[in-house]
């Protein structure tokens, strides 16, 4: 069993940054795609990155390329998510998750998605403008 811990969220001005932390314990060795999602009250979750970790490969929403950046420190098990030049309309519950991936396709189209199979309890982000 995976277990997915999140960090870091909190409340900023717009242009501001963030950066989130998800530590992951258990078979992470297993779990070469990891990603982070977000959710905004009454909307669908969306995908925001993901990272496949064999080849290092990174995926980004179009709303979120340029600003943001998903990193993996291997050696301690934890992925992260830099947030620069934050909007508004990035006030979210941001959500850790992982997911075995055949390759680095396949981690982007479980991005897409949502289909993940390890998941974070989240951490909220709020931007204010």
């Amino acid at each position: 069993q995976v277990q997915l811990v999140e960090s870091g969220g909190g409340s900023v001005q717009a242009g501001g940054s963030l950066r989130l932390s998800c530590a992951a314990s258990g078979y992470t060795y297993n779990n070469n795609c990891m990603g982070w999602f977000r959710q905004a009250p009454g909307k669908e979750r969306e995908g925001v990155a993901a990272i496949y970790n064999g080849i290092g490969s990174t995926y980004y929403v179009d709303s979120v390329k340029g600003r943001f950046t998903i990193s993996q420190d291997n050696a301690k098990n934890t992925l992260y998510l830099q947030m620069n030049s934050l909007k508004p309309e990035d006030t979210a519950m941001y959500y850790c998750a992982a997911y075995r991936a055949g390759n680095g396709a396949y981690c982007y189209i479980a991005l897409l998605g949502g289909k993940f199979s390890y998941w974070g309890q989240g951490t909220q982000v709020t931007v204010s403008s």
